[in-house]
């Protein structure tokens, strides 16, 4: 590996949902930093993850197969051993890796610490999310070394759902951002990767106090819901609309006033904000050890968050573009174009082959993705990568035996629920909100079957190309 090797600076928040972008067109939020990742380099305005939930998200778009082909379809699986990882990729041709936060690619509930295969990180931050729920919380051992508290830093009230956290000083967004820094000052003279994965903006809606004080709730939009849209929606997501997750004793979501929906989505900005913040640090470092002309800036997220939209909070097996659409750009000064906006469907599986060329690193043929390495160097036509996109579910959260598939086009988008006879059809030129289900409407039986058809080919396409075939018999 040559030192002209570009470094990996790949930066993942957790369910932060496309629409919260000042420079993508959300005028109410302040991501100056983000804006500038935007402004020099590549976005991909349609950028989708392949499952709405964590785990299977995840192991997708760090493998760059879908979540079917990775078995870990579930949150609470462990990927299977026999899974290459970039970060493993990455190790095997000279790279040195870093984690900081969430890795989330094996089970890490009642206290157990999550299971680890060969994946490449030579320095690995564990802290899957914040609070101390394990000793090995790497982020709480950070807290604990400068003398602060945990109990004490995280005792305000909650109020409607939403609470002043942890202050930004002391902030695990913030501790990420520090250990990459970190990493960055020691690793000047060899090719590295890093991934940050922050927490935020994955509920609690705790932002710190000075944060929340940067948004009036007054001025946040109201959640997208249509008078009776749930009578003709799936029963998952009648089960939500009263209780988050379908978890009772929860959060209630039926009871939450419009005012309290404002400063839900406040808080949510507020961590957005933080993020950005962090952002700007780690940009910073790049400039002061001169890496950032030749280091590949990722921002992006494992997938979205319902935020009130269609009478929903927090996410399930639900493929609105709420859950599913995420923010996607690119940087790489030395190479990649600048202020490209790119309106190709894309999908996360794309970025491990993309990765991958930019590094003249070979593209392993389990992979599945499709490189984006031309669209982002403008060799090739920036709107044009693929025809559809596709997303699964496969009883992944919440709601015992959820199996849906999800196939989206240009004009229409699908989703299957397997086993049941819900579902979900929309005609996005008509109803771009996905307010009006088609399912069920006879004048729309036609489209419902050829996309049907199109969604089963897709879960076709879809299967494991591994093991190679060696001959004709």
């Amino acid at each position: 590996m040559t030192s002209s090797a570009p470094n990996l600076l790949w930066i993942c928040s957790d369910q932060q949902r496309y629409d919260t972008i000042r420079a993508l067109g959300n005028s109410l939020i302040s991501t100056p930093n983000i804006d500038k990742i935007i402004e020099k380099g590549v976005t991909f305005t349609h950028a989708y993850c392949q499952s709405p939930v964590c785990s299977p998200s995840r192991a997708s778009f760090l493998t760059g197969r879908y979540p079917r082909t990775t078995r870990c379809r579930q949150n609470g699986q462990t990927i299977p051993a026999d899974e290459r990882l970039l970060p493993r990729i990455l190790k095997d041709h000279g790279y040195r890796c870093g984690l900081a936060g969430k890795l989330h690619l094996s089970s890490c509930s009642d206290g157990k610490v999550e299971t680890r295969i060969d994946d490449g990180y030579d320095v690995f931050h564990w802290s899957h999310h914040p609070q101390p729920d394990w000793p090995e919380n790497a982020y709480q051992q950070w807290l604990n070394s400068k003398g602060v508290h945990w109990d004490e830093l995280y005792s305000a009230p909650e109020v409607g759902h939403v609470k002043a956290g942890v202050p930004a000083e002391f902030h695990q967004t913030t501790w990420c951002a520090e250990m990459a820094i970190e990493f960055i000052h020691e690793n000047q003279n060899r090719p590295w990767m890093f991934s940050v994965n922050m927490f935020d903006p994955h509920h609690a809606f705790d932002p710190p106090q000075e944060y929340l004080d940067r948004y009036d709730p007054a001025q946040m939009p109201l959640p997208k819901t249509a008078p009776g849209e749930l009578d003709s929606k799936p029963k998952f997501q009648q089960l939500d609309h009263v209780w988050a997750h379908n978890q009772e004793g929860g959060m209630r979501v039926d009871e939450i006033s419009p005012e309290e929906s404002q400063r839900i989505t406040a808080a949510y900005y507020a961590m957005v904000e933080l993020i950005d913040d962090q952002v700007g640090r780690m940009i910073s470092a790049l400039e002061e050890t001169g890496q950032l002309e030749n280091t590949i800036v990722v921002f992006m997220s494992d997938h979205g968050e319902m935020l009130g939209d269609h009478g929903i909070y927090l996410k399930g097996p639900h493929f609105y573009e709420q859950a599913v659409h995420v923010p996607l750009a690119v940087q790489w000064p030395q190479r990649f174009s600048q202020g490209l906006r790119s309106d190709a469907f894309v999908e996360l599986i794309d970025l491990v082959p993309t990765f991958c060329e930019a590094m003249n690193i070979p593209i392993e043929p389990q992979i599945q993705g499709k490189s984006l390495y031309r669209i982002c160097t403008g060799e090739a036509d920036p709107d044009q990568h693929r025809d559809s996109v596709y997303c699964e579910y496969s009883n992944s959260w919440t709601h015992h035996r959820a199996y849906g598939t999800m196939f989206r086009t240009r004009k229409n988008k699908i989703v299957v629920y397997h086993g049941t006879s819900d579902g979900e059809l929309y005609d996005l030129e008509s109803d771009p909100d996905e307010f009006q289900n088609l399912w069920d409407d006879p004048l729309s039986r036609d489209m419902k079957m050829e996309l049907m058809k199109q969604a089963f080919d897709a879960s076709v396409f879809t299967m494991d190309p591994m093991p190679p075939r060696l001959g004709p018999f």
